[in-house]
């Protein structure tokens, strides 16, 4: 993945992304927060399906990629698509990380980081409050 500038096809006012999202999922998706670790929805959720954006609705990353990190937050191996994920650097903790975005609405998801297991070697770490589920049977 390599950082570059998105022209994202989902373009609201910061009022308007209010009206639509909860007090968390903004928080979250619209002013790059966190939730605490082993707090999320989805940290332990085992369903199979795909997690969407909880923004937007866009597909973002499939159960069968899901694995237990032991960081307290969803992981993934890998996007459904790469298309799908946006990233940009992150330096807002006096370090560097790789933040991860919706690619179709600019939603704060998460960061990933380069110790996951094979076959990507990829942890995509992402806050269950950015992510919303839907069962592969109801697709």
């Amino acid at each position: 993945m390599t950082e570059k500038e998105y022209d994202f096809q989902i373009n609201r006012s910061e009022e308007e992304w209010k009206e639509i999202l909860d007090e968390e999922t903004y928080r979250i998706t619209r002013q790059c927060g966190t939730e605490p670790p082993f707090s999320g929805k989805y940290n332990d959720h085992k369903e199979d399906g795909i997690y969407v954006c909880a923004a937007c609705g866009s597909d973002l990353f499939d159960s069968q990629t899901k694995y237990d990190s032991g960081s307290g937050w969803p992981s993934f191996t890998d996007a459904v698509d790469e298309n799908r994920v946006a990233t940009r650097e992150d330096r807002s903790l006096g370090r560097v990380r790789t933040e991860i975005l919706c690619a179709t609405c600019g939603a704060h998801l998460g960061h990933v980081f380069p110790d996951g297991p094979p076959p990507t070697g990829m942890r995509f770490c992402i806050n269950s409050a950015a992510l919303d589920f839907k069962a592969r049977q109801e697709r």
